[in-house]
């Protein structure tokens, strides 16, 4: 079992802050497609950005069972 921890707009769109996603050993990459078609978020789900366990990853991370999900939306300013 993942936890996947939801920040700003996701955690709006998919209506919580944390979901539960019972696969594991796929890339972030994969994580997020599955996510895209389970959830109704929106396109800043593929470029937001990931941290697992607290640490950010690139998008080939594997994730393992047990581990911590962050998504963060990229967040514009002026």
């Amino acid at each position: 079992m993942i936890k996947i921890l939801l920040f700003a707009g996701l955690k709006e769109q998919a209506g919580t802050g944390e979901l539960e996603w019972p696969e594991a050993g796929m890339t972030v990459a994969q994580l997020k497609e599955q996510a895209a078609r389970a959830y109704p978020f929106g396109p800043e789900l593929s470029t937001s950005m990931t941290a697992v366990d607290e640490e950010f990853v690139d998008e080939q991370y594997i994730v393992k069972d047990g581990d911590v999900v962050s998504l963060f939306p990229a967040v514009g300013g002026g």
